[in-house]
């Protein structure tokens, strides 16, 4: 159900999810930590400690008691440079539309529907609006604080957060405010701003959304039901005045109900016959159909033996309950992702018009930004500029490029400036379009529960029809032989399956996203179970995303002055050694840069007034060398100094994260095989693989996208998990069963994704396998309990023991220990620990 903050609303009621904290919570996220290095700094990664002394020194102390105990890590999204181009546009956009034609379009709630428009006030020119996505929103606090930071804004009026779609509606002054300037607070708070989705901006409602309008619905149908059977079932005499009026109203509110409900699932059980499936929602509809037309005859014989209405109005809204509790968390964990990431902007031609990838064409001249990925091959025009390949071959360290050179298409800028090129190739031919191009996948099937579903049917309408024969060659009474036959399709209820289980995987679902696991498709369990291999991508995947600082104790001997200089050097830097520095001077403490424009030279370093960082001999005459790459990410030290003396020297390390190797080896105890796949230098990836103690044969490198592909298709594609992050990691996650990621901001592979994990660590993945260890033993429980009650419950209704009053109470009864039994097994998932 959608809740909606605003500003003028009151500061939220403290909600905290009952969870067992982990040993070493991170101060900020709550995230457990990995590390002695960690437990001392009290932070998992240097974003949540920088966002967590931002968020004292703005007086949002508050945020720590209204937000969950874990949320999402801040990581490096929050110093990385992030191109608002968009936004700018978007708001000009935004603020010339409301002033040439005012609209009353937009949504009053600030709700999904929400458009950008401008609303008129009376005697007042219109205010503009604007509706984005924002992704890292996880809790109630994240709103709270969301809003605080938007109040003190220049021009700033209202803002209207959804806390359920991970939208904000924005209205301002004209002139006076700036969305690029709010979009780069909120980031360095860790959350990101995107245009809002095609999806959204259409209006098309979520599936749990359109389930909770039913629900409510239903809901209000089945006490009305019961509100006029009770008097029945306690003794009302049928020639009591208001006796037929009560049965009328029962009857009309419970065809309501069928007609709202039933036909949700009747309509979904025949689209999976018509599909030669067997589904959940053809058990269920069989029930409905089954109680509700033995129910009508009975109404219209006046046989009261045979009304169920109470039965089915309660039975559906209990069905529309699992079915929402089974989508509802996985939508949740795809809300928490920009719908549409702005990462292919716009690029500048020569001539200055912007245009989208798609329509440049060979031979046109264009300019990309620093830290803008290249959307297609092309050619450098002059100089020399760095760039990173790491998302489509895998390469770790820069490489540098000189002018006539051809730039691979999917190659991240990594100078201060923009850098021209001349396109040698259209997107539709470009690399990239083809790695990123949305795959075909079927949705998987659950052998396991297909067959319970296809023995469940096929027991019922046996038992029923053999009773109903029985009966009949017995009795001979149509009406006697009929009251049997409804009686065993209702009380043969089949809560567990499709109450219970989608319960329990609600349940799982919800105890990985206290762990920083995210389920973003529903079809992940039934493939979790076949997976018997896990193949991970390695820059970015099993190593960290940027290098790791060797020596920090470099960086914090530098005085004042010195610091000041460094960050005036690193800062609007996307190169990784830039970045990293970057994250340590913020996470340290805020210091102001030095003032004056900085200098690259590229592939060497980059300088202002005296001051430079770079390559290790760069300002010395002596040991002026052509670079092979650009700041070394290992071997060599990166060099800080004034006027030629060194004041520090700084050695950085492409770093497995913290407990991949504990983590690996958990994966092996469990019966799975682990492989690396990478496109970098193959002596890096065995050497990584000996720091893991994999075996050499099972760590490959310099393998292209499609040679990652295609191992995959000789190698067991149907029977394996793969972890990747870049573009070149794209082909291969086509292939395979299972498909997960640990970073959601570069709007690569998170849209093909089956989950996706948070923090510096991979622990989550054992959590998936342990989690979902724990929900198929919970459901396999269910089963067993389903099994008795359904046997005895169908042998009352054979032996022509049951009738609507015995039906009522046991329907209730037998959904409320099924819930007990899920809520008692899926208890493990929580309290679970590596």
């Amino acid at each position: 159900m959608s809740v909606l903050l605003h500003r003028e609303a009151a500061t939220p009621t403290p909600r905290k999810e009952a969870t067992k904290a982990p040993p070493h919570p991170c101060r900020h996220c709550g995230a457990p930590l990995i590390d002695d290095r960690m437990r001392e700094s009290g932070f998992c990664c240097a974003g949540c400690s920088y966002v967590y002394r931002l968020v004292h020194e703005h007086g949002l102390a508050g945020y720590y008691r209204i937000k969950d105990d874990v949320t999402a890590p801040a990581d490096a999204a929050v110093f990385q440079p992030r191109d608002y181009a968009w936004l700018e546009t978007a708001q000009r956009e935004a603020e010339a539309d409301g002033a040439a034609a005012p609209s009353p379009r937009a949504s009053a709630d600030g709700g999904p529907n929400a458009t950008r428009t401008s609303r008129p006030l009376q005697n007042s020119a219109p205010i503009p609006e604007l509706t984005l996505d924002v992704q890292g929103i996880s809790c109630a606090g994240c709103v709270w604080l969301i809003e605080r930071l938007f109040q003190p804004q220049p021009g700033a009026r209202d803002i209207f957060v959804n806390a359920q779609y991970g939208t904000m509606r924005l209205r301002w002054v004209r002139g006076k405010f700036n969305a690029v300037d709010f979009a780069r607070k909120l980031q360095a708070f860790g959350y990101l701003v995107g245009p809002t989705g095609e999806s959204t901006a259409a209006g098309v409602e979520p599936e749990a959304r359109a389930l909770v309008k039913r629900i409510g619905l239903c809901a209000a149908f089945a006490m009305n039901v019961m509100l006029f059977t009770l008097p029945a079932y306690f003794g009302m005499a049928p020639s009591f005045e208001w006796a037929g009026l009560f049965r009328l109203l029962a009857f009309a509110f419970g065809t309501l109900s069928f007609l709202v409900g039933g036909t949700f699932f009747l309509g979904r059980a025949v689209r999976a016959l018509r599909e030669r499936a067997l589904h959940i929602d053809l058990p269920i509809a069989i029930g409905i159909v089954g109680a509700y037309a033995g129910s009508l005859y009975g109404w219209l014989a006046g046989e009261e033996r045979v009304v169920y209405f109470d039965f089915v109005a309660t039975f559906i809204l209990l069905m529309l309950v699992g079915r929402w509790a089974q989508v509802a968390a996985v939508e949740r964990n795809r809300r928490r992702l920009l719908s549409q990431q702005p990462k292919f902007q716009r690029v500048r031609l020569a001539t200055g018009a912007d245009v989208p990838p798609e329509k440049l064409a060979v031979g046109d001249a264009f300019g990309l930004a620093a830290g803008q990925t290249l959307p297609v091959e092309a050619t450098l025009r002059q100089g020399e500029a760095s760039f990173s390949l790491a998302s489509i071959n895998g390469e770790a360290e820069p490489r540098l490029f000189r002018a006539g050179q051809r730039v691979p298409a999917g190659a991240l800028n990594l100078s201060r400036g923009a850098v021209g090129f001349v396109a040698t190739q259209t997107w539709r031919d470009s690399l990239l379009a083809q790695l990123l191009a949305a795959g075909e996948r079927p949705v998987a099937r659950h052998a396991f529960f297909e067959n319970i579903v296809r023995g469940y049917v096929v027991g019922i309408l046996v038992v029923a029809t053999l009773s109903g024969v029985g009966w009949w060659f017995a009795t001979s009474d149509p009406l006697r032989t009929w009251a049997i036959v409804t009686a065993v399709l209702v009380v043969s209820c089949p809560c567990a399956i499709a109450l219970a289980f989608p319960l329990a995987d609600e349940m799982a679902t919800v105890a990985l996203r206290r762990r920083g696991v995210f389920v973003r498709e529903g079809d992940l369990w039934p493939r979790l179970a076949r997976v018997r291999q896990v193949v991970f991508d390695k820059t970015g995947t099993l190593t960290l995303e940027t290098p790791v600082l060797q020596n920090p104790e470099a960086l914090r001997a530098l005085d004042l002055e010195s610091r000041r200089a460094l960050l005036a050097l690193v800062r609007d830097n996307p190169h990784p050694v830039s970045q990293a520095l970057f994250e340590y001077l913020l996470a340290d403490g805020d210091v102001a840069p030095l003032p004056g424009d900085v200098r690259e030279t590229a592939g060497f370093g980059v300088e202002l007034a005296g001051w430079s960082l770079g390559r290790a001999g760069w300002r010395s005459a002596f040991e002026q060398n052509s670079p092979s790459g650009d700041f070394p990410l290992g071997g060599a030290d990166t060099v800080f100094a004034q006027d030629g003396r060194v004041l520090a020297r700084f050695r950085f390390l492409d770093t497995a994260r913290p407990d991949a190797r504990a983590e690996i080896a958990a994966l092996s105890a469990r019966g799975l095989t682990t492989f690396i796949l990478s496109g970098d230098r193959r002596e890096k990836v065995v050497a990584l693989a000996a720091e893991l103690a994999l075996p050499q044969a099972q760590a490959l490198g310099e393998l292209t996208p499609q040679e990652k592909a295609a191992w995959l298709d000789a190698h067991g594609a149907d029977a394996t998990l793969m972890l990747g992050d870049g573009a070149n990691d794209s082909l291969a996650f086509d292939r395979a069963l299972c498909r997960g990621t640990p970073v959601i901001h570069r709007g690569v592979l998170e849209r093909k994704a089956d989950f996706y994990y948070l923090g510096r660590g991979i622990g989550g993945l054992r959590a998936l396998f342990a989690v979902d260890a724990i929900r198929r033993r919970t459901q396999r429980a269910i089963l067993i309990f389903s099994v008795v009650y359904n046997l005895l419950a169908v042998g009352l209704a054979v032996a022509g023991r049951m009738n609507p009053l015995v039906a009522a109470a046991l329907m209730p009864i037998n959904s409320l220990l099924t819930l007990a039994l899920v809520t008692g097994g899926m208890r493990r998932a929580f309290a679970w620990q590596p």
